[in-house]
């Protein structure tokens, strides 16, 4: 008796723990967080972020002197001879030596140490503007993920919301099955008792079913729902028990004041668009102006021949380590400018191929800001009406209730027909369809207000009682 009374035990706290795992509610909060950390368009405009951050210090690396070091170690021979010679392709050979009446095949180490400086200091701001168009490119980088960002906490919102409907929708339809069964009963017992015609039965019967119906395709609606949230969220398909706020009030600040259109997520990413077109320009423009170079070289040679082996072709040695040692050195620097002639052909129309495109960004903002414009009006109309059937829903309710109440006892009592009674639980149901997506159209209606004008935090704010 002990053992079964354990076993009966386990199974009940294993059942509870199960049920509490399932039903642990999911806030509307807990979700936008989720989705954030998770869902990969996110996190790819966060690394298309970081790469224009590098992108930036790199160009800003490129402004430094370029600063090179070289050393080699050579055998070879240094015959010399006079005449012209052009290294094409870098295939030349840099021996150097007095000319000798006859080749000779002596050879000797050799050795060259150099240390090269050249800056171009000077380009008429080309570098600056360079650098500004890397900034202005994070800045544009910086306002997508913003806009993203906000663009996807309300499709989670309003995904949320969606589902949160679904299973009101679902609830009501449990219950108007529940309540064609109960009927289905009454008329049944009531028909195999001579009491009533047998049509009537098969009336309910079929309106039992049609409930069924109806209860099959909420449940797969709110499967769609909150397979829709998952995907938003990142996270494996699941049941979500959703927080009850949404369908007990409306939002406490429907009246809440917007921001200004152009502090818009989204218009404030088409801004940076337009930014990114003009910087560049600016730096095309200094593409067709002169640069002024600093430049400088040190270097030390090392020979295996001696200073007098144009008298003395024996005055050379084998020995790698004296041939590698250095003993002459010269040292260069100077200044000088170079400028393509040409380049302003070129320029001109890379130019004006970038003021199109900064014209053209700048139609594409100015039909954003209308079509937000456009949304933000269409929102407020849309609370209104939204408000107007929230008042409306509890009226249609408790009518539609009575008169059910009223037709089944009519019923009962051989007054109406099973037609009435079915027409009224018909009523019934869509009285309690609507009721249930009256608050969360309110909701709607807010976070499209919320869209529309930018601040997502007003939806949040809505949340909080007054």
């Amino acid at each position: 008796m002990n053992r079964k009374y354990f076993k009966c035990l386990c199974l009940l706290v294993l059942v509870t723990g199960y049920n509490t795992a399932v039903s642990q509610v999911l806030s509307l909060q807990e979700a936008l967080q989720t989705a954030v950390q998770n869902y990969g368009t996110i996190k790819a405009r966060q690394n298309y972020l970081n790469s224009s951050r590098s992108n930036e210090k790199q160009t800003r690396r490129e402004a430094l002197p370029n600063l090179t070091v070289a050393a080699q170690h050579d055998y070879g021979t240094v015959n010399g001879q006079n005449g012209p010679l052009y290294g094409f392709g870098g295939f030349g050979v840099a021996s150097s030596g007095l000319p000798l009446p006859a080749q000779n095949w002596n050879a000797g180490f050799g050795a060259l140490y150099l240390a090269n400086l050249s800056w171009d200091f000077f380009a008429f701001g080309r570098v600056r503007n360079r650098i500004a168009a890397a900034e202005a490119a994070v800045e544009r980088e910086d306002a997508d993920y913003q806009q993203e960002l906000f663009q996807h906490q309300v499709r989670v919102a309003g995904a949320y919301l969606n589902l949160l409907a679904a299973q009101r929708l679902t609830q009501s339809q449990k219950n108007n099955l529940q309540r064609a069964d109960t009927f289905r009963v009454v008329v049944t017992a009531r028909a195999k008792n001579g009491l009533i015609a047998g049509v009537d039965s098969s009336l309910a019967n079929a309106e039992f079913s049609n409930a069924r119906i109806l209860l099959t395709r909420a449940k797969d609606n709110e499967q769609e729902m909150s397979n829709r949230l998952a995907l938003l969220m990142g996270v494996p398909y699941k049941d979500f028990a959703t927080d009850t706020v949404f369908i007990t009030r409306i939002p406490s600040i429907l009246e809440a004041p917007v921001n200004e259109q152009a502090s818009h997520p989204t218009l404030n990413w088409y801004r940076k668009r337009i930014d990114v077109s003009d910087a560049q320009t600016k730096y095309l423009r200094k593409l067709s102006l002169p640069v002024f170079s600093m430049f400088s070289v040190y270097q030390t040679r090392g020979s295996g021949f001696g200073a007098d082996y144009a008298q003395d072709q024996s005055s050379f040695t084998h020995n790698y380590w004296k041939g590698i040692d250095p003993v002459r050195s010269n040292y260069l620097v100077g200044i000088g400018v170079t400028w393509n002639l040409t380049n302003p052909l070129r320029v001109s129309q890379q130019v004006a191929s970038q003021n199109f495109i900064s014209a053209a960004l700048r139609d594409e903002y100015d039909l954003a800001d209308q079509q937000l414009k456009a949304q933000l009006a269409l929102s407020q109309t849309k609370i209104e009406n939204a408000l107007a059937n929230y008042r409306e829903a509890p009226l249609q309710v408790k009518a539609a209730s009575d008169a059910f109440q009223q037709r089944t006892v009519l019923y009962k009592n051989g007054l109406t027909t099973i037609v009435d009674v079915t027409q009224s639980l018909y009523t019934l149901n869509r009285a309690e369809t609507d009721r249930d997506i009256a608050y969360n159209n309110v909701w709607q209606a807010f976070l499209l207000k919320a869209a529309a004008s930018g601040d997502f935090q007003m939806f949040i704010n809505g949340l909080k009682t007054n």
